[in-house]
């Protein structure tokens, strides 16, 4: 891995790029139906594309279900780049992104498996364990200080 990059942007600058490792990670290694993966809120949200060097390698949006909270979703890392700060990364600009539209936390639904990765990012458990996808998941929340 060389230098990692978060670029932000619209769906129509990285829906290409965001859809191919959202497919790869979602529906291939997961098994998420590629019908509930395509949601038809992209355009409405903010994008994140990360790189390594020009090479795509992971992916996030950022929606405001209400004004003065950013949902992180569709958290997405290649295989082959994982465990090197890329999600560290991606969850870093979602929440500069968050700051910046005036969001007071960020929250996201975070599968199970994953879920000391956003703990040690600051997130904190949020009710019980529910299912999403077929996959089991939690609520997440984490205060943005401004």
């Amino acid at each position: 891995m060389g230098d990692i990059t978060v670029e932000t942007g619209s769906w129509s600058d990285f829906e290409e790029a965001a859809s191919e490792i959202r497919m790869t990670v979602f529906v291939e290694e997961q098994g998420v139906a590629a019908s509930e993966e395509l949601d038809g809120k992209d355009p409405d949200a903010v994008q994140f594309l990360a790189r390594d060097g020009d090479d795509p390698v992971g992916t996030a949006r950022l929606r405001f279900p209400e004004p003065e909270v950013g949902k992180a979703e569709r958290v997405a890392v290649r295989e082959s780049a994982r465990g090197a700060g890329v999600g560290a990364a991606l969850m870093r600009a979602v929440e500069e992104a968050a700051r910046e539209n005036e969001a007071e936390s960020v929250v996201l639904h975070a599968q199970t498996r994953v879920e000391g990765f956003y703990r040690n990012l600051g997130y904190e458990t949020d009710g019980s364990e529910f299912e999403e996808a077929g996959i089991p998941h939690v609520e997440m929340r984490k205060p943005l200080d401004g």
